[in-house]
């Protein structure tokens, strides 16, 4: 497989890249000195992509909620009885796997046998079993694992959130999906996803650590089929109103201090390079808005009005995005109010130019400092590439960020209509 070198100076940091002739992307970042090496193997497959045209075919079909968490549980099993952990085990390897709303990944750290590691990585994502009695057993242990999570305080106040703010985008719906929905997935099923999914051209595989590059990209080049049809499979998303579905949502669960989310919903979704732009700038705006250096934390945290759990998120992808302002108080009630009295301060006054360039500052020592890290890199440049977007664009993306497009950010997003609450209460 054939590769290029890709050099930014002002990172200090080098990518080699090269597409298999199946389609996958293969990213190489190597760390010359570091003790740990990763690999994440990943799909553009999430819990969203319930409803697709399959591959090769012309018509979209709709599947039950959770079949994409469903099938990276099974795809551990493997034909001969073992489990892929097995092998994982024999060569030192931490293995791991996750699925999100847009994507499932199949990772390993180890310090030694990675090249053994990574043919087992590639080789085991590549080889689905699935029956009758296997699909049945996963069904209740996942099962399990929703019931489990429907009393997860932390969980529930994130989903009620975004079942508060979403009308149709499945975004709303529990990853897992639901006891009554995986009861629907059948083998049948699991193999229609997976042959559409899990195809090279969907796909992205991308190395971090002290490795040699023309070794991984000869494992590659053998382990990848390239035997059947390929490509970008086609989601369908259901249209979603601009405004939010209700501005409160409140549940009891057993928690010594109330939970609390604020959510503002960001219908100004966007690809590409562009993508990159907006996501950077939204966590900026957040980190001024409510980031540990901001006023309004020291003054909540000095008032006893929070503790060190407050803090921001940003759920931002090419079909939705939602900045989240959340934590623990006695008083949310209180918070929420603070929270939207500083927010419409800046809308008016405008955003402070001083604490402006030093938040920019933080965030872009922030992003410098995960190349310190094998994993963060991997990952990152993975999530990244199946967006659409290479991390080694972030210095100029960055550049064009200025006081200008933050306060357009704070217009468009952070508005009293486009917010909900979430409440968890005793």
């Amino acid at each position: 497989m054939q590769y290029h070198k890709i050099e930014n100076t002002r990172l200090g940091e080098v990518v080699y890249a090269g597409e298999h002739k199946s389609g996958l992307g293969v990213f190489v970042i190597p760390k010359k000195g570091f003790y740990k090496k990763y690999a994440i193997f990943g799909t553009r497959y999430g819990s969203m992509d319930n409803r697709f045209v399959p591959l090769g075919e012309s018509n979209p079909i709709l599947v039950p909620d959770g079949v994409a968490h469903f099938l990276e549980h099974k795809m551990f099993e493997q034909p001969d009885g073992g489990n892929a952990f097995d092998a994982f085990a024999k060569y030192g390897a931490n293995a791991n796997a996750f699925t999100s709303f847009t994507n499932t990944c199949y990772l390993f750290s180890c310090t030694n046998h990675f090249n053994e590691n990574l043919e087992h990585l590639i080789s085991y994502v590549q080889t689905p079993y699935f029956t009758e009695e296997n699909v049945s057993k996963e069904q209740g242990i996942i099962g399990q694992e929703i019931r489990m999570y429907d009393d997860d305080p932390q969980w529930q106040v994130t989903f009620q959130l975004l079942k508060a703010i979403y009308h149709n985008n499945p975004v709303n719906i529990d990853i897992a999906g639901t006891v009554e929905s995986i009861a629907q997935i059948d083998k049948d099923v699991l193999y229609r996803c997976y042959n559409s999914f899990y195809n090279p051209g969907n796909m992205v595989l991308c190395v971090a650590g002290d490795v040699d590059v023309d070794e991984v990209f000869a494992i590659a080049d053998r382990t990848v089929r390239a035997d059947g049809p390929t490509g970008a499979v086609k989601s369908i998303y259901p249209d979603e109103p601009d405004a939010i579905v209700q501005k409160r949502i409140e549940q009891s669960l057993a928690v010594s201090i109330p939970m609390f989310n604020i959510g503002f919903k960001d219908n100004h979704l966007q690809t590409g390079r562009e993508f990159l732009k907006y996501e950077l700038g939204t966590n900026l705006l957040l980190r001024l808005i409510a980031g540990h250096s901001s006023d309004l934390y020291c003054n909540l945290y000095e008032q006893g009005l929070v503790n060190a759990e407050f803090g921001t998120d940003l759920m931002m992808e090419p079909q939705y995005s939602c900045a989240i302002i959340g934590g623990e108080s006695e008083h949310p009630d209180q918070v929420v109010e603070r929270v939207m009295e500083a927010i419409s301060s800046m809308r008016k006054n405008g955003i402070d130019k001083t604490a402006f360039e030093r938040a920019k500052r933080a965030a872009l020592g922030s992003f410098l400092r995960s190349f310190n890290d094998v994993e963060d890199i991997a990952t990152m440049y993975c999530r990244n590439i199946l967006n659409g977007v290479d991390v080694m664009d972030f210095p100029s993306v960055y550049d064009q960020i200025d006081l200008g497009f933050l306060t357009q950010r704070l217009q468009e997003v952070f508005r009293e209509e486009n917010m909900a609450v979430s409440l968890i209460t005793q």
